[in-house]
């Protein structure tokens, strides 16, 4: 028996518009370059917390990197414009109130607390628990050992929802059942099939 429903949150619940944020961020640099120039540990460290966002800024580029720079004033602007609920998954997560608990499990930074207050998610989810909380990031088993740890439910009365297969075959590595999510339609089949939702 499924008890808690685990979602990821960037483009499995809300839309993720980072890709644009960086666009406006750093429009001087072509994508390539960006690639051949970026500190690739800094935004892990960033969503486990180890730094703060103008540490992220600071170490977005590697150093010796020339004629690059890093607007955050212009990412934060179209970052913080452009999240939305994705189609349909409101209505499941609504849906869901009275079946199972609803949990987010989310690699996501500090922002993530930006969203708790934009999107209501302390209304909508039983709880909200990402990298930034728990100091590591998915796929990392750790990851779900300390979320199955504060949500105070079995492995195995879990199904996590996520758009990446490898965080997907992480949870069901540590007992959960997981759906690679692919849209809404998709996702309120399974749970049909689970016995948490009707037709």
């Amino acid at each position: 028996m499924i008890r808690a429903v685990c979602f990821d949150l960037m483009d499995t619940v809300l839309y993720d518009p980072y890709r644009e944020a960086l666009a406006a961020a750093i429009r001087a640099v072509a994508p390539a370059e960006i690639a051949r120039h970026r500190d690739p540990t800094c935004w892990p460290a960033f969503e486990t917390g180890e730094i703060d966002e103008a540490e992220f800024v600071r170490r977005f580029f590697r150093e010796g990197a020339e004629g690059v720079s890093f607007d955050i004033e212009a990412f934060n602007r179209v970052r913080r414009a452009g999240y939305r609920f994705l189609p349909g998954v409101r209505d499941i997560v609504e849906a869901l109130e009275g079946r199972a608990l609803r949990f987010v499990a989310s690699n996501y930074p500090v922002w993530v607390e930006e969203l708790r207050e934009t999107f209501a998610l302390d209304v909508l989810f039983e709880g909200v628990y990402s990298s930034h909380h728990l100091r590591v990031r998915k796929p990392a088993r750790e990851f779900f050992d300390r979320l199955v740890g504060r949500i105070g439910v079995a492995a195995g009365e879990c199904l996590f929802v996520d758009d990446r297969a490898e965080n997907c075959d992480a949870a069901a590595a540590v007992g959960m059942r997981a759906h690679r999510f692919d849209g809404a339609a998709a996702l309120r089949e399974r749970l049909v099939s689970e016995g948490l939702l009707e037709r």
